[in-house]
Protein backbone atom coordinates (compact mmCIF):
# COMPACT_ATOMS: atom_id res chain seq x y z
CA UNK A 1 0.00 0.00 0.00
CA UNK A 2 1.71 3.57 -1.06
CA UNK A 3 0.58 6.36 1.13
CA UNK A 4 -0.27 9.48 -0.28
CA UNK A 5 1.30 12.32 2.07
CA UNK A 6 -2.06 15.57 1.31
CA UNK A 7 -1.43 18.90 2.23
CA UNK A 8 -4.81 20.91 3.33
CA UNK A 9 -4.80 24.54 4.00
CA UNK A 10 -5.30 26.04 7.36
CA UNK A 11 -7.32 29.65 7.77
CA UNK A 12 -9.72 31.48 5.67
CA UNK A 13 -10.27 28.27 3.43
CA UNK A 14 -10.16 25.87 5.81
CA UNK A 15 -14.03 25.15 6.72
CA UNK A 16 -14.74 25.43 3.11
CA UNK A 17 -11.51 22.92 2.30
CA UNK A 18 -13.07 20.33 5.26
CA UNK A 19 -16.92 20.94 3.64
CA UNK A 20 -15.64 19.45 0.27
CA UNK A 21 -13.45 17.10 1.34
CA UNK A 22 -16.18 15.87 3.32
CA UNK A 23 -18.69 15.54 0.58
CA UNK A 24 -15.92 13.80 -1.13
CA UNK A 25 -15.06 11.49 1.03
CA UNK A 26 -17.79 9.82 3.53
CA UNK A 27 -16.18 11.24 7.14
CA UNK A 28 -13.31 13.30 8.36
CA UNK A 29 -12.16 12.63 11.98
CA UNK A 30 -9.95 14.62 14.18
CA UNK A 31 -11.19 18.28 12.87
CA UNK A 32 -10.72 20.71 15.18
CA UNK A 33 -8.45 19.15 17.76
CA UNK A 34 -4.96 18.26 15.56
CA UNK A 35 -3.55 19.56 12.57
CA UNK A 36 -3.75 16.03 11.70
CA UNK A 37 -7.24 14.67 10.38
CA UNK A 38 -8.22 11.36 8.98
CA UNK A 39 -10.31 10.63 5.84
CA UNK A 40 -12.23 7.34 5.22
CA UNK A 41 -9.63 6.42 2.96
CA UNK A 42 -6.48 4.83 5.14
CA UNK A 43 -4.20 5.53 2.22
CA UNK A 44 -4.54 8.81 2.64
CA UNK A 45 -2.30 10.97 5.58
CA UNK A 46 -3.59 14.78 6.09
CA UNK A 47 -1.78 17.54 7.61
CA UNK A 48 -2.94 20.58 8.16
CA UNK A 49 -0.91 23.56 6.97
CA UNK A 50 -1.15 27.75 5.95
CA UNK A 51 -1.41 27.73 2.12
CA UNK A 52 1.76 29.88 2.11
CA UNK A 53 3.43 26.80 2.84
CA UNK A 54 1.86 24.25 0.92
CA UNK A 55 3.51 25.28 -2.77
CA UNK A 56 6.52 24.53 -1.44
CA UNK A 57 6.49 21.97 0.59
CA UNK A 58 4.78 20.02 -2.67
CA UNK A 59 7.66 20.93 -5.08
CA UNK A 60 10.36 19.88 -2.14
CA UNK A 61 8.11 16.47 -1.63
CA UNK A 62 6.85 16.56 1.55
CA UNK A 63 4.18 16.06 0.20
CA UNK A 64 2.51 14.45 -2.36
CA UNK A 65 -1.00 16.58 -3.19
CA UNK A 66 -1.89 19.99 -1.63
CA UNK A 67 -4.77 22.03 -2.01
CA UNK A 68 -4.13 26.27 -1.63
CA UNK A 69 -4.80 29.14 -3.53
CA UNK A 70 -3.37 29.77 -7.20
CA UNK A 71 -2.03 33.00 -5.66
CA UNK A 72 0.16 30.94 -2.97
CA UNK A 73 1.39 28.83 -6.15
CA UNK A 74 2.03 31.77 -8.05
CA UNK A 75 3.70 33.43 -5.02
CA UNK A 76 5.85 30.28 -4.45
CA UNK A 77 6.99 30.30 -7.91
CA UNK A 78 7.04 26.48 -7.11
CA UNK A 79 7.86 23.71 -9.82
CA UNK A 80 4.66 21.50 -9.22
CA UNK A 81 1.58 20.36 -11.30
CA UNK A 82 -1.58 22.07 -11.20
CA UNK A 83 -4.30 19.20 -11.28
CA UNK A 84 -7.64 21.20 -11.22
CA UNK A 85 -9.20 24.07 -10.23
CA UNK A 86 -11.59 23.14 -6.99
CA UNK A 87 -14.23 26.25 -7.67
CA UNK A 88 -13.96 27.55 -3.94
CA UNK A 89 -12.17 29.84 -2.43
CA UNK A 90 -12.16 32.22 -4.93
CA UNK A 91 -10.52 36.29 -4.19
CA UNK A 92 -8.94 39.26 -6.20
CA UNK A 93 -5.79 40.50 -5.69
CA UNK A 94 -6.04 43.90 -5.73
CA UNK A 95 -4.21 47.36 -5.29
CA UNK A 96 -5.65 49.62 -3.06
CA UNK A 97 -4.85 53.33 -1.84
CA UNK A 98 -6.55 55.56 0.38
CA UNK A 99 -9.63 57.46 -0.61
CA UNK A 100 -8.19 60.94 -0.13
CA UNK A 101 -5.64 59.82 -2.99
CA UNK A 102 -6.12 61.79 -5.87
CA UNK A 103 -5.19 58.85 -8.47
CA UNK A 104 -7.23 55.82 -9.42
CA UNK A 105 -4.93 53.92 -11.25
CA UNK A 106 -1.62 52.43 -10.18
CA UNK A 107 0.53 54.23 -13.78
CA UNK A 108 -0.93 57.35 -12.05
CA UNK A 109 0.51 56.19 -8.69
CA UNK A 110 3.60 55.21 -9.53
CA UNK A 111 4.18 58.17 -11.74
CA UNK A 112 2.90 61.09 -9.02
CA UNK A 113 5.31 59.54 -6.47
CA UNK A 114 8.07 59.22 -8.86
CA UNK A 115 7.62 62.99 -10.45
CA UNK A 116 7.94 64.35 -6.70
CA UNK A 117 10.91 61.88 -5.45
CA UNK A 118 9.00 60.86 -3.17
CA UNK A 119 9.08 56.46 -2.11
CA UNK A 120 6.14 55.06 -2.36
CA UNK A 121 5.40 52.48 0.17
CA UNK A 122 3.59 48.95 -0.33
CA UNK A 123 2.56 46.38 2.39
CA UNK A 124 1.95 42.75 1.35
CA UNK A 125 2.20 39.06 2.16
CA UNK A 126 2.72 38.43 -1.36
CA UNK A 127 5.89 39.65 -1.71
CA UNK A 128 7.49 38.41 -5.01
CA UNK A 129 4.27 38.78 -6.81
CA UNK A 130 4.12 42.28 -6.17
CA UNK A 131 7.09 42.80 -6.96
CA UNK A 132 6.87 41.18 -10.33
CA UNK A 133 3.66 43.13 -10.71
CA UNK A 134 4.98 46.30 -10.08
CA UNK A 135 8.14 46.23 -12.19
CA UNK A 136 5.54 45.35 -14.99
CA UNK A 137 3.71 48.24 -15.05
CA UNK A 138 4.78 50.72 -17.94
CA UNK A 139 5.22 53.71 -15.77
CA UNK A 140 7.59 52.06 -13.37
CA UNK A 141 9.65 50.94 -16.37
CA UNK A 142 10.00 54.74 -17.83
CA UNK A 143 10.53 56.22 -14.57
CA UNK A 144 13.35 53.02 -12.74
CA UNK A 145 13.84 50.78 -15.47
CA UNK A 146 14.54 46.95 -14.35
CA UNK A 147 15.68 47.75 -11.57
CA UNK A 148 13.77 45.82 -9.36
CA UNK A 149 11.87 47.60 -6.14
CA UNK A 150 13.44 46.75 -2.85
CA UNK A 151 11.29 44.25 -0.66
CA UNK A 152 11.99 44.22 2.88
CA UNK A 153 11.41 42.10 5.78
CA UNK A 154 12.36 42.14 9.51
CA UNK A 155 14.81 39.27 8.03
CA UNK A 156 16.20 40.63 4.93
CA UNK A 157 16.41 43.81 2.52
CA UNK A 158 16.63 42.98 -1.33
CA UNK A 159 16.19 44.62 -4.50
CA UNK A 160 18.30 47.97 -5.72
CA UNK A 161 14.94 50.67 -6.41
CA UNK A 162 14.55 51.91 -2.40
CA UNK A 163 12.00 54.52 -4.45
CA UNK A 164 9.71 51.68 -4.63
CA UNK A 165 9.61 49.12 -0.95
CA UNK A 166 7.54 46.84 -0.19
CA UNK A 167 7.18 45.76 3.15
CA UNK A 168 6.08 41.95 4.25
CA UNK A 169 2.92 41.91 6.17
CA UNK A 170 1.82 39.53 8.84
CA UNK A 171 -1.60 40.50 8.51
CA UNK A 172 -4.15 43.06 9.02
CA UNK A 173 -2.69 44.89 5.59
CA UNK A 174 -5.90 46.88 5.35
CA UNK A 175 -5.23 48.72 8.51
CA UNK A 176 -1.38 49.84 7.65
CA UNK A 177 -2.43 52.99 5.20
CA UNK A 178 -2.18 56.17 5.54
CA UNK A 179 0.10 55.90 8.53
CA UNK A 180 2.79 52.91 7.52
CA UNK A 181 2.07 52.89 4.01
CA UNK A 182 0.66 54.73 1.14
CA UNK A 183 -1.01 51.84 -0.70
CA UNK A 184 -1.40 47.42 -0.39
CA UNK A 185 -1.38 44.33 -2.24
CA UNK A 186 -3.84 42.03 -0.85
CA UNK A 187 -6.95 39.72 -1.47
CA UNK A 188 -10.51 40.43 -1.08
CA UNK A 189 -13.89 38.78 -2.04
CA UNK A 190 -16.05 41.60 -2.71
CA UNK A 191 -14.15 44.61 -1.57
CA UNK A 192 -16.49 45.59 1.45
CA UNK A 193 -13.18 45.20 4.15
CA UNK A 194 -11.15 47.68 1.94
CA UNK A 195 -14.20 50.34 2.03
CA UNK A 196 -14.56 49.96 6.00
CA UNK A 197 -11.17 51.13 6.09
CA UNK A 198 -11.47 53.93 3.69
CA UNK A 199 -9.41 52.73 0.66
CA UNK A 200 -10.39 52.04 -2.82
CA UNK A 201 -9.27 49.71 -5.56
CA UNK A 202 -6.86 50.72 -8.12
CA UNK A 203 -5.78 47.85 -10.06
CA UNK A 204 -7.23 44.14 -10.52
CA UNK A 205 -4.14 41.98 -10.35
CA UNK A 206 -5.69 38.46 -10.64
CA UNK A 207 -8.39 35.94 -9.77
CA UNK A 208 -7.81 33.07 -7.64
CA UNK A 209 -9.40 30.04 -5.89
CA UNK A 210 -8.15 26.53 -4.38
CA UNK A 211 -6.55 24.38 -6.74
CA UNK A 212 -5.22 20.75 -6.20
CA UNK A 213 -1.35 20.68 -6.79
CA UNK A 214 0.82 17.84 -6.92
CA UNK A 215 4.89 16.83 -6.61
CA UNK A 216 6.02 16.00 -10.15
CA UNK A 217 7.88 13.25 -8.89
CA UNK A 218 4.85 11.65 -7.29
CA UNK A 219 3.00 11.85 -10.54
CA UNK A 220 5.94 9.28 -11.95
CA UNK A 221 5.29 6.54 -8.80
CA UNK A 222 3.15 4.23 -10.36
CA UNK A 223 0.95 3.33 -7.05
CA UNK A 224 0.83 6.94 -5.83
CA UNK A 225 -0.84 8.36 -9.13
CA UNK A 226 -2.81 5.76 -9.37
CA UNK A 227 -4.43 6.50 -5.83
CA UNK A 228 -3.73 10.40 -6.61
CA UNK A 229 -5.85 9.53 -10.08
CA UNK A 230 -8.60 8.40 -7.49
CA UNK A 231 -8.63 11.38 -5.15
CA UNK A 232 -8.79 13.51 -8.21
CA UNK A 233 -11.96 11.74 -9.53
CA UNK A 234 -13.59 11.88 -6.27
CA UNK A 235 -13.17 15.52 -5.83
CA UNK A 236 -13.70 16.53 -9.58
CA UNK A 237 -17.00 14.93 -8.52
CA UNK A 238 -17.62 17.55 -5.99
CA UNK A 239 -16.87 20.16 -8.26
CA UNK A 240 -19.57 19.56 -11.14
CA UNK A 241 -21.78 18.00 -8.55
CA UNK A 242 -22.22 21.37 -6.67
CA UNK A 243 -23.08 22.65 -10.71
CA UNK A 244 -25.60 20.48 -10.81
CA UNK A 245 -29.44 19.45 -9.80
CA UNK A 246 -30.97 16.04 -9.40
CA UNK A 247 -34.81 16.61 -10.43
CA UNK A 248 -37.77 14.16 -10.26
CA UNK A 249 -41.24 14.72 -11.92
CA UNK A 250 -44.13 13.38 -12.60
CA UNK A 251 -46.36 13.87 -16.02
CA UNK A 252 -49.05 12.61 -17.55
CA UNK A 253 -48.39 10.52 -21.07
CA UNK A 254 -49.96 13.21 -23.04
CA UNK A 255 -47.26 16.04 -21.71
CA UNK A 256 -44.35 13.38 -21.42
CA UNK A 257 -43.05 14.64 -25.11
CA UNK A 258 -43.68 18.48 -24.27
CA UNK A 259 -41.67 18.33 -21.01
CA UNK A 260 -38.85 16.40 -22.56
CA UNK A 261 -38.47 18.86 -25.06
CA UNK A 262 -37.66 20.96 -22.19
CA UNK A 263 -35.78 19.33 -20.32
CA UNK A 264 -31.85 19.41 -20.82
CA UNK A 265 -29.84 16.27 -19.03
CA UNK A 266 -26.07 15.27 -18.85
CA UNK A 267 -27.16 12.27 -22.02
CA UNK A 268 -30.90 11.62 -21.95
CA UNK A 269 -33.75 12.10 -19.00
CA UNK A 270 -34.84 8.87 -17.21
CA UNK A 271 -38.50 7.84 -18.04
CA UNK A 272 -40.13 5.05 -15.96
CA UNK A 273 -44.03 4.27 -15.91
CA UNK A 274 -45.98 5.12 -12.59
CA UNK A 275 -47.98 2.41 -11.30
CA UNK A 276 -51.08 4.41 -12.60
CA UNK A 277 -52.17 4.38 -16.09
CA UNK A 278 -51.07 7.35 -18.05
CA UNK A 279 -48.82 8.56 -15.80
CA UNK A 280 -45.10 8.72 -15.79
CA UNK A 281 -41.80 9.82 -14.02
CA UNK A 282 -39.03 11.64 -15.10
CA UNK A 283 -35.68 11.91 -13.34
CA UNK A 284 -32.70 13.81 -14.43
CA UNK A 285 -29.63 15.79 -13.79
CA UNK A 286 -29.61 19.61 -14.91
CA UNK A 287 -27.46 22.59 -14.78
CA UNK A 288 -28.23 24.45 -11.38
CA UNK A 289 -28.89 27.47 -13.80
CA UNK A 290 -31.40 25.98 -16.20
CA UNK A 291 -33.70 24.88 -13.49
CA UNK A 292 -35.10 28.52 -12.84
CA UNK A 293 -36.14 28.28 -16.86
CA UNK A 294 -38.02 24.98 -16.56
CA UNK A 295 -39.82 25.78 -13.72
CA UNK A 296 -42.35 27.58 -15.89
CA UNK A 297 -42.95 24.73 -18.45
CA UNK A 298 -42.99 22.23 -15.18
CA UNK A 299 -45.20 24.04 -13.63
CA UNK A 300 -47.77 23.75 -16.49
CA UNK A 301 -47.52 20.35 -17.37
CA UNK A 302 -46.50 18.17 -14.00
CA UNK A 303 -46.51 17.62 -11.01
CA UNK A 304 -44.54 16.32 -8.15
CA UNK A 305 -41.44 17.89 -8.38
CA UNK A 306 -38.46 17.41 -6.02
CA UNK A 307 -35.49 18.61 -6.52
CA UNK A 308 -32.24 17.38 -4.86
CA UNK A 309 -28.61 18.52 -4.82
CA UNK A 310 -26.30 15.28 -5.57
CA UNK A 311 -23.16 14.88 -3.24
CA UNK A 312 -20.92 13.85 -6.65
CA UNK A 313 -21.30 13.85 -10.06
CA UNK A 314 -18.41 11.06 -11.61
CA UNK A 315 -18.00 10.80 -15.00
CA UNK A 316 -15.42 8.45 -14.35
CA UNK A 317 -13.50 8.84 -17.24
CA UNK A 318 -9.64 7.93 -17.75
CA UNK A 319 -7.11 10.38 -15.84
CA UNK A 320 -4.39 10.99 -17.87
CA UNK A 321 -1.46 12.40 -15.33
CA UNK A 322 1.55 12.11 -17.67
CA UNK A 323 0.75 15.79 -18.98
CA UNK A 324 1.73 16.42 -15.36
CA UNK A 325 4.28 14.78 -14.28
Amino acid sequence: MATVKFAIPKGSIEEATFKFLEQAWQSIRGRGRTYRVMLSDPEIEVKILRPQEIPTYVQEGFYDVGITGKDWVREAKADIATLMDLEYGKVKQVIAVPESFATNNLSDLIEEFASKNKTLRISSEYLTTTAAHIKSNPAYQKNFGNVDPMIITPWLRVGENNRVEIFLSFGATEAKPPEDVDAIFDITETGTTLGQNNLKIIDWVMESSAVLVANRSSLKNTKKREKIADMIALLRGVVEGRKKLHIFVNVKKENLDRLLERMPALKKPTVSQLSEQGWYSVNTIIDKNEFIKLVPAMRKIAQGLVVLEPRQILPLDEINLDEHA
